[in-house]
């Protein structure tokens, strides 16, 4: 039984459980198990009946929703490939993956988004809104057929540089991945006895997202869905998780909004909340004495447990992907207690390589390889990942598919390292290695985050010096300069003298996946910042 076939069976099984919920505000609207089926049965006969094959691609254009749930299980039931594109992405980066993919159709929630990519595209392109395919006849039917290498989805990479690449994932990849996850899912969590609260806020086109999905459907598990990213905080609040997938930004943003509100309030409090943090260092580094550990218990009675109650009372562990998290966050949620679980993995992989273990995490790395992955390093520390889960190429990319899968094994163009555990640690890209006119190679990634440690006032910066004569940082907002001086300087303190930070550069407007230099999930888009501030950049290094 393939995994879709899994997924339709726990729907199934449980028709009166409260499957797909969103999160409206303060409310919650859920979508049962029969109701999800009979949304699916409805898309199914609006697919069938538009004369959608086996094979043929079909995009999935909306936001996060039951309907995108029900569309995506509707299209992968008529055999049909998946390619979800996210809705907040500019309409003409959407064109260039239309136009990759050549759907036979483009299922989009609203007139809006369907009407901003039919007139970014250069050709005609069958839309088709979410209300015609609940409206239609249903058809119900077991799945089509899936043979082990029939491609299931295409997912656009991010695309940090150059145009977008699908990533073609096969029904081997998913039934691979998906086990694997459940299996993970219940490691932490053990037998509860009912079913987990599972809030989600990550689009669901991204590849990590599409498996946190299909693996609670799996389980027949509910999960809870974000329906609007500018109430965040009062959706968690509704939704009060037990659990969530996030990616590091908004770890750091939530630790580092806590330490300034607490700041600002002084007394007490902000007293003991540092001094409970040097405390909890000291006791990770064996060197704590009575005093410290006091320190500590108080602390934790006093500061940390209500930092916990504001940040989830039922919260108790989080997946943290997409980039590698600074240690000191991972110990921070630690000490408030909240487990960070890391996973790494990219679209290429069906989104997961290695993942904490719940005896095993050493903060700073990204977990032990799964069961079935091998790991090993080029001659430049690049990872190299052969697998059940790694991909089988491009879409249409025959030239990218041959540099990125050479022997078997998939370049990933991340620089890591491996320790005598197995434990995989991110360095950074291996084409964001900087190069200055000194020669030396600078992975530019952990000194950024240096930098953000060192000034919590600071949310974004980029280092720029390839082929320059030095290092110089760029730092978003309204930051003051003496913070930004005395954190580059305790940078500097600590580094050898070729990835010393020369000067900083202020530039005020935030890095946005509006404005282009984010991608959808908060990477740094490096070369459009350069590009960006070209200007300011040249006249930084010619004075």
């Amino acid at each position: 039984m393939n995994f879709l076939e899994t997924i339709f069976n726990a729907i199934g099984a449980a028709p009166a459980r409260e499957l797909v919920i969103e999160i409206h505000g303060k409310t919650q609207r859920p979508t049962t198990g029969a109701e999800l089926l009979d949304h699916v049965a409805r898309a199914r006969g609006f697919l069938r009946a538009a004369g959608i094959q086996p094979g043929d691609r079909v995009a999935l254009l909306a936001p996060n929703s039951s309907r995108w749930v029900a569309a995506d299980l509707a299209i992968l039931a008529e055999g049909a490939i998946v390619v979800p594109l996210y809705s907040r992405q500019d309409p003409h980066e959407l064109a260039v993956m239309v136009r990759d993919c050549t759907p036979a159709l483009v299922l989009a929630s609203d007139e809006t988004l369907a009407n901003a990519l039919q007139k970014a595209c250069d050709a005609p392109v069958r839309v088709a809104l979410f209300a015609e395919l609940l409206a239609a006849t249903p058809l119900h039917e077991p799945p089509r057929p899936l043979a082990a290498d029939a491609p299931v989805t295409i997912i656009y990479t991010s695309g940090t540089s150059g145009e977008p690449k699908g990533a073609v994932l096969t029904c081997a990849n998913v039934d691979y991945m998906v086990p694997q996850t459940v299996a993970a899912v219940h490691a932490i969590t053990g037998s509860r006895g009912a079913p987990d609260r599972v809030f989600h806020f990550l689009p669901l086109c991204f590849a990590g997202s599409r498996v946190m999905l299909w693996t609670q459907l799996y389980r027949g598990n509910p999960i809870l869905l974000s329906t609007d990213l500018q109430n965040l905080v009062q959706e968690m609040a509704t939704a009060d998780p037990h659990y969530y997938l996030n990616v590091p930004a908004v770890l750091e943003r939530i630790r580092n909004g806590v330490g300034a509100k607490i700041k600002e309030r002084g007394g007490i409090a902000a007293a003991l909340y540092e001094r409970g943090q040097a405390a909890f260092r000291k006791q990770r580094a064996g060197t704590a004495n009575l005093l410290d550990r006091l320190t500590l218990v108080a602390a934790r009675k006093l500061v940390f447990s209500a930092i916990k109650r504001q940040v989830g009372p039922s919260l108790e562990f989080l997946i943290c992907g997409s980039a590698a998290l600074a240690e000191e966050t991972q110990w921070w949620f630690e000490l408030i207690g909240v487990r960070v679980y890391q996973v790494y993995g990219l679209t290429e992989t069906t989104a997961i390589v290695t993942m904490d273990q719940p005896e095993k995490i050493e903060p700073g790395h990204v977990g032990l390889a799964l069961r079935g992955c091998e790991l090993k390093l080029d001659a430049d520390g690049q990872l190299l990942v052969r697998g059940p889960g790694v991909f089988t190429g491009y879409w249409n990319r025959p030239e990218a598919t041959a540099e990125a899968l050479q022997a078997g094994w998939f370049h990933t163009g991340d620089q890591c390292e491996i320790n005598s555990h197995g434990n995989l640690k991110i360095i950074g890209r291996v084409k964001n290695i900087l190069v200055p006119e000194s020669g030396h190679n600078i992975a530019p990634e952990p000194i950024e985050q240096l930098f953000l440690d060192h000034c919590p006032a600071a949310t974004q910066c980029m280092l720029i010096g390839h082929a320059r004569p030095h290092l110089i940082l760029l730092v978003t907002g309204e930051v003051p300069d003496d913070a930004i001086e005395a954190a580059i300087a305790r940078v500097n303190a600590g580094v050898p003298h070729y990835r010393k930070i020369k000067t900083h550069l202020r530039v005020p407007e935030a890095f946005t996946i509006e404005n282009g230099l984010l991608t959808a999930n908060q990477k740094l888009r490096r070369r459009a910042v350069e590009k960006y501030h070209h200007a300011a950049i040249a006249r930084a290094y010619a004075s």
